[in-house]
């Protein structure tokens, strides 16, 4: 079983380390470390090179989190504290994979988009609060227009659905304390990485999405 647990950690990391902002900017000519903000992630690209191709490589990170973690949950026995302790790992390894991906010295994007597929592949015990936050993020990008501001909202909301849903279902949360404190973990880490984000947003200079361009006044004939 250890070994077992030790290949799905491996696979976690090498698909969360797939670099698909990279992959999707080479295949458009643009390097997308030396464009817009340099950061290997869907916002970047999709400033960079328009906002299909944005969503494209964010459901790719999406899916590079949900996918090991979902199989890897048919394999691990999770309904046992160890046993949900070795599925949060291969979570792990997913987001550090992408966070921290070793094809570019270890310089990956902020894991949001991959945090979240993490979260939707632990059915059913994360899927409603991921989809929660999932939600608090289009809401906030919608009211807000900043990306950073938003991922970083749905990521502290996360640990606080995981408590409401579970409280609604009746289950005790000492029964989901893993789960409950990698979601902490995870809110956590989310802000670290948008420390810059979050000084921009204070500085007011952080870039919003959907910036309607001012009008140039015209000269007077």
């Amino acid at each position: 079983m250890l070994n077992h647990w030790i290949i799905w950690l491996l696979i976690g990391y090498t698909a969360g380390s797939i670099p698909f902002s990279l992959l999707i900017g080479l295949a458009k000519g643009v390097d997308i470390r030396k464009q817009g903000s340099g950061n290997v992630g869907a916002t970047n690209v999709g400033r960079v090179l328009g906002k299909p191709y944005g969503i494209a490589c964010f459901l790719l990170d999406v899916a590079k989190g949900a996918l090991p973690v979902a199989i890897a949950g048919q394999f691990i026995d999770h309904n046992t504290v160890i046993g949900q302790w070795q599925w949060l790992a291969v979570a792990a390894a997913a987001v550090l994979g992408h966070v921290f991906p070793v094809w570019l010295k270890f310089k990956g994007g902020k894991g949001v988009a991959t945090s979240f597929g993490v979260l939707l592949g632990f059915w059913p015990t994360l899927t409603l609060p991921a989809l929660l936050a999932i939600v608090t993020w289009i809401i906030c990008v919608a009211i807000w227009r900043y990306i950073s501001l938003a991922s970083i909202v749905a990521a502290v909301l996360l640990p606080a659905y995981l408590i409401g849903i579970t409280q609604f279902r009746g289950q005790a949360i000492v029964d989901l304390m893993p789960f409950l404190i990698v979601c902490s973990l995870l809110a956590l880490l989310v802000i670290l990485r948008h420390l810059t984000n979050i000084k921009r947003l204070i500085a007011g200079t952080e870039s919003k999405v959907l910036q309607k361009k001012a009008l140039k006044p015209q000269a007077d004939k």
